[in-house]
């Protein structure tokens, strides 16, 4: 699998990525509002409600308010309660760390399993999600398992590889990030029957698992979209709605790229557009949703290669989009795809939007 080779310091970037912004949040963190308790954030959309942010920076950058050392691994933080969870490798291991956020003192570490190995990098690839006192992970060879909190004592567990037959995208390891959806445990497992899986998340237990779809490094999204919800997963065969109460297809955007990077999380724009977009060579698709009887349908407005969302996943603020055209930043209105402005020197980097500004961190950290 080659995508993970031009950046193996992807590891402190995605593990530190935003570290300024949780750390901020903290000081309300009474406020869940204010916590970052999953991928891309509270909605999935990379946005942050923090304010008050420092926007001049000395030339040795913001103070560093704590570091640790950790160990290999290309997921990203979660922020919850006060506590900050990231998974990594060390040596053998894989582990889920939980820490304090204001000081970095570490509250407590589970080991999950032995250490997900790949010529293009080694450890966990997916960022744990946090609700009611509860840390859902799943780790690079697919242990997917449910801690507390306050104390890592283990609720649940399951190894995906070995009970559903499931497989990360092209020897890339489990990347998929879980989603929660009520009651509900949603996960992009991939292979036959079980590419898209819901368990019960409170013991575990598997409520439904349908389609045969090959698993790519995305996340999903839960949408309100016609008076109903939707679960939008982007795996190596597309984009792909489902109705979270039993898994039924709702519409499907066929949307393939080389070794299945199918990466960014789709993004929703309310009412009734969804964004898809890769790298190597193909380009972003912006599709507008119709109802068809019980279910629905995408149609595209545009297509573009010049928008080639590698890893990252765009930030959309008002009619416009920022994102990484492969190794460019640009601004792109969002109805027509013309680009605003461009700016080089970040590499594939990414970027969170926070207090009136991007934050944008090149992949050489």
């Amino acid at each position: 699998m080659k995508p993970l080779s031009s950046s193996r310091t992807l590891l402190a970037f995605m593990l530190l990525f935003g570290v300024g912004i949780f750390l901020s949040s903290m000081r309300s963190s009474a406020n869940p509002t204010d916590e970052w308790p999953q991928w891309l954030g509270p909605n999935r959309d990379g946005i942050s409600t923090a304010t008050g942010l420092l926007k001049s920076w000395p030339e040795s950058g913001p103070k560093i308010l704590w570091r640790i050392p950790l160990g290999e691994g290309y997921g990203g933080i979660a922020v919850a309660q006060g506590r900050a969870l990231a998974m990594f490798s060390q040596g053998p291991d894989e582990f889920l760390i939980c820490l304090e956020a204001a000081t970095g003192k570490e509250a407590w570490r589970v080991r999950m399993d032995s250490t997900y190995k790949d010529t293009n990098g080694n450890g966990p690839r997916s960022t744990p999600t946090i609700e009611n006192g509860v840390v859902y992970a799943l780790g690079g060879r697919g242990q997917f398992m449910a801690v507390q909190l306050k104390d890592g004592k283990k609720i649940w567990g399951h190894d995906v590889r070995r009970e559903f037959n499931s497989f990360g995208p092209s020897d890339g390891g489990f990347a998929t990030s879980p989603l929660i959806e009520g009651e509900k445990l949603l996960l992009e497992a991939g292979g036959a029957g079980h590419a898209f899986m819901a368990f019960d998340k409170k013991t575990g237990k598997v409520l439904w698992h349908v389609e045969s779809d090959s698993s790519a490094f995305s996340s999903p999204v839960a949408i309100n979209f016609n008076g109903t919800r939707q679960i939008i997963f982007f795996s190596a065969l597309g984009g792909v709605a489902l109705a979270p109460e039993n898994g039924k297809v709702y519409w499907r955007m066929p949307w393939i790229t080389s070794y299945n990077v199918n990466a960014a999380t789709p993004l929703f724009i309310p009412p009734d557009r969804v964004f898809l977009s890769s790298g190597y060579d193909v380009g972003a698709v912006m599709l507008r949703l119709r109802p068809q009887g019980d279910a629905s349908t995408a149609e595209e407005l545009w297509r573009s290669k010049s928008f080639q969302n590698i890893w990252a996943t765009s930030i959309v603020r008002g009619e416009f989009m920022y994102g990484f055209d492969k190794v460019t930043l640009k601004c792109i209105n969002l109805n027509t795809a013309e680009e605003k402005w461009a700016q080089r020197g970040f590499g594939t980097g990414a970027l969170l939007f926070a207090d009136g500004h991007l934050i944008v961190l090149g992949d050489k950290g």
